[in-house]
């Protein structure tokens, strides 16, 4: 099939994009990670479609979108990043269409593969005690850090809040009376989350013996610092985390979001229901939060088997 002639408005990819990444930031709400990763997306995909000649958008076809995304796949990208990555086009030629820089949208049936229905590594509550307790001895030495990490830790496995809404607290988003923490979370939704007194005591200790050591005039509000003094980022939380994981054996290799994985899983397993964790999570889908529930069905089927008797 011929190619639609192209349009005689000269197209800007460049202004577009940015203009792309206003929309997202000021009308959509999303948060600069998100406008990142899709600004990313688009860009990758637009030098895609230049490799194959296609330097104008409205010469852009359903089958050139679907050739992109099966690149995706055969360069060995996850179903998740390729089911973002679809979500990320589709944003962008619906806006296009909106704003007139273009008069159909080429993504309408562009439909991406499921998302993995697997989690990444998970701990087991044990393991998840034992990584705990490991903080509190490290924590002993008295090393703001060491002391840091330990508070860090606790509210993330006690919380299951996201590790980019863990570095984005202030001090005053914490109610230590009250144990729960205020999270600005996707699309700039605030929730409250509880914790209990583990992590209620080792924030304690964080702001009354360790943080200031470390606060400088760069620090601000932030709840976490880091050794300079300005607030912590995601890659020293996951640093933290790795450390005390190569001290305990038999654990699966896992992120900062393995430990919001792990209390999803831990609270289904103790008798949550599934709105419960949902609202704990800041899923906006029950859909979303659904996927814990193979683990524990999972974890039940186990327990079956090697049980009963007619298992």
């Amino acid at each position: 099939m011929p190619r639609t002639p192209p349009s005689p408005q000269p197209r800007d990819p460049a202004g577009g994009l940015d203009a792309f990444g206003h929309h997202l930031r000021v009308e959509k709400g999303r948060s600069e990670h998100t406008v990142r990763a899709y600004l990313g997306d688009v860009s990758a995909l637009l030098d895609h479609l230049a490799a194959d000649g296609v330097t104008d958008l409205g010469d852009v076809r359903l089958a050139d979108l679907r050739s992109w995304l099966g690149a995706q796949g055969a360069g060995g990208a996850a179903r998740s990043t390729i089911s973002r990555r679809a979500a990320a086009v589709r944003t962008f030629f619906r806006w296009a269409v909106r704003t007139g820089r273009l008069g159909q949208d080429p993504s309408l049936r562009l439909v991406a593969p499921g998302r993995d229905k697997h989690l990444p590594g998970v701990l087991r509550q044990p393991q998840a005690a034992e990584l705990m307790e490991l903080a509190a001895v490290a924590s002993d030495d008295a090393d703001p850090i060491h002391v840091r990490n330990r508070a860090m830790l606790e509210l993330l496995y006690a919380s299951g809040m996201r590790v980019g809404e863990l570095t984005g607290l202030d001090i005053d988003d914490v109610d230590l009376e009250l144990a729960t923490a205020r999270v600005l979370g996707k699309g700039n939704k605030e929730r409250i989350v509880p914790f209990g007194s583990p992590a209620s005591e080792a924030i304690t200790a964080w702001l009354s013996v360790a943080r200031p050591h470390l606060v400088t005039a760069e620090s601000g509000p932030a709840l976490f610092l880091g050794r300079r003094g300005r607030r912590v980022d995601q890659r020293q939380v996951r640093s933290s985390l790795q450390g005390l994981l190569e001290h305990l054996p038999d654990t699966p290799a896992m992120g900062p979001h393995g430990l919001r994985h792990s209390a999803a899983t831990h609270l289904l397993d103790g008798g949550a229901d599934l709105r419960t964790v949902q609202e704990l999570l800041g899923h906006a889908s029950l859909a979303t939060t659904q996927i814990y529930t193979h683990v524990s069905v999972d974890r039940l089927r186990a327990a079956y088997q090697q049980a009963h008797p007619r298992a």
